[in-house]
């Protein structure tokens, strides 16, 4: 049997370990904190110092189309595809070139005939002999598909079953010829460019093929500084000097870094919101929606809208997605997904004016969008 006094010291030890052992959780836990802010910022910073060096090697020959290289970048960290549509002569075609160079990452080129072939871009088997042993067999030659950047130039000029060989690939990505399933590189990046003024000789893509990019990009007009700019620089010897600055595992590692960061409930229900109010057989879609549209935007509008939030908030120094995010890339997101009705074709509407009003009619407060009977129906349904 113990003593009284030896109970009473035994308690007091227990007593003692106990409230040393407090502030050591504690920091184990503060720790842990200090860890996952270092980890964001370090995210941040790493995301930031590769657009800083990409956007500096754009400049020696892109003149002007911040907004255009901004939506680029955003696509290629979240590892989706653009559609870039835009009058002959605004440097597509070289801002395009000019990334891969910066990526240093293989590099396709296909311009899209009315006579081009799905084979000629995925590859096609050939029968090969074996001279020692006079053996056939077949033996499968990649096409331009097999590279890290495709550029696919005036994709609208080609037929629809070659634009249809693209399906696979930007989606699986991968080419499956005859029985055999073949793995494309990794990062695969498709940007296609289309002339939106000559409609003689192209064939509209479908909206499965739309369906499968990111954005679409329009490339607009210099303004006079920039114009005077390309001018200036055009019409002389000067001679680029692209040095590659990130690599595919630099790449592959930012993607994922993109997909890490966090996202609000709220966040998502705003994104969802945006989308289902362009489907015309919803329930809470408004009345102009109806009248000016034939078919809206599916899931993948919202992953997008997600993604590219997610590289945004990055880029722009933020370890969260907020609703000013998902704003800005609506309409790249949304407006080759939605399907005009003939009213407003007749009345000269385009989509992106009315990506302008859902977004002017959806509140991006958490507690004004709940309580909305018309979102608490499209949020029921």
């Amino acid at each position: 049997m113990l003593s009284r006094v030896a109970l009473d010291f035994l308690h007091s030890i227990n007593q003692n370990e106990k409230v040393e052992r407090k502030p050591q959780s504690a920091r184990k836990i503060i720790m842990s904190d200090q860890d996952f802010d270092r980890q964001q910022s370090t995210a941040i910073e790493k995301l930031g110092d590769a657009r800083r060096k990409i956007v500096d090697q754009l400049g020696q020959v892109i003149v002007g189309q911040s907004q255009v290289i901004e939506e680029l970048l955003i696509s290629l960290f979240s590892r989706g595809h653009c559609l870039l549509e835009g009058v002959p002569g605004l440097a597509k075609t070289l801002m395009i070139s000019t990334l891969s160079r910066a990526l240093n990452l293989s590099f396709s080129r296909i311009q899209f005939t009315p006579d081009l072939m799905p084979a000629d871009i995925t590859g096609t088997e050939v029968i090969e002999e074996n001279r020692s042993t006079g053996a056939r067999d077949f033996r499968f030659l990649e096409g331009p598909l097999f590279s890290n950047v495709i550029l696919a130039d005036e994709i609208n000029r080609t037929p629809p079953k070659t634009q249809a060989a693209l399906l696979e690939a930007m989606q699986e990505r991968q080419v499956t010829v005859g029985r055999v399933r073949h793995a494309l590189s990794d990062p695969f990046f498709v940007l296609a460019t289309q002339n939106p003024i000559e409609q003689e000789g192209t064939y509209p893509l479908p909206e499965a093929q739309q369906d499968r990019f990111m954005f679409k990009v329009f490339v607009d007009y210099p303004n006079f500084n920039e114009e005077f700019e390309v001018v200036r620089r055009t019409t002389t010897t000067m001679v680029d000097s692209i040095t590659p600055v990130l690599t595919a595992e630099d790449i592959l590692e930012l993607q994922k870094i993109v997909r890490q960061v966090p996202v609000a409930d709220h966040v998502i229900r705003y994104a969802l919101a945006l989308v289902r109010q362009t489907r015309v057989r919803e329930v809470g879609v408004p009345d102009f929606v109806r009248d000016q549209l034939n078919w809206g935007a599916g899931p993948r509008a919202v992953q997008f809208l997600i993604l590219g939030g997610k590289a945004r908030a990055l880029l722009e120094g933020r370890t969260h997605v907020a609703c000013e995010d998902v704003q800005t890339l609506a309409k790249p997101v949304l407006r080759h997904r939605l399907v005009l009705s003939f009213t407003a074709e007749s009345e000269g509407v385009t989509p992106d004016d009315l990506i302008e009003r859902i977004v002017a009619i959806t509140p991006t407060r958490e507690d004004e969008l709940t309580r909305d009977a018309r979102f608490q129906e499209i949020f029921a349904s």
